[in-house]
């Protein structure tokens, strides 16, 4: 049960710590803005530990960025027929770009999302939180 919450929490983006309050304000992607709550409006756990701390979603989310880059660089090519002339060149470009573009929300909200969850050892999930 606690894998499949801890999943929930991460896909939804809730609190590392109660599982239940919203990191995000806004949707992924809609005309209102995404921002980060300064603290979980259900067990006031602040988000932004200490100043500058989500400086380090940046390398999460660089990683998230090559991957994405690698795997749409992979199907360009097999969509393609196996295109690699110099003339190709552009196709590649255009599509790698415009597919990183488009997921850069997505990853602004998981980067910090996977931070907050995964590589955080200062917040912990506490069960006592976790009731409605």
């Amino acid at each position: 049960m606690d894998k499949t919450s801890k999943l929930y929490a991460v896909v939804q983006g809730k609190c590392p710590h109660c599982r239940r309050g919203n990191i995000f304000t806004g949707s992924l992607y809609g005309f209102d803005i995404q921002r980060t709550n300064e603290t979980c409006d259900h067990c006031g756990q602040r988000f932004e530990i200490e100043p500058g701390y989500f400086y380090a979603a940046m390398y999460v989310s660089y990683a998230m960025n090559v991957i994405q880059m690698i795997t749409t660089g992979i199907a360009t090519y097999i969509l393609s027929g196996g295109n690699l002339d110099f003339d190709s060149l552009w196709l590649y470009v255009g599509v790698i770009f415009g597919m990183s573009f488009m997921l850069s929300p997505f990853n602004y909200r998981y980067s910090r999302i996977i931070l907050l969850h995964m590589l955080s050892p200062k917040i912990s999930y506490n069960a006592y939180y976790d009731t409605p």
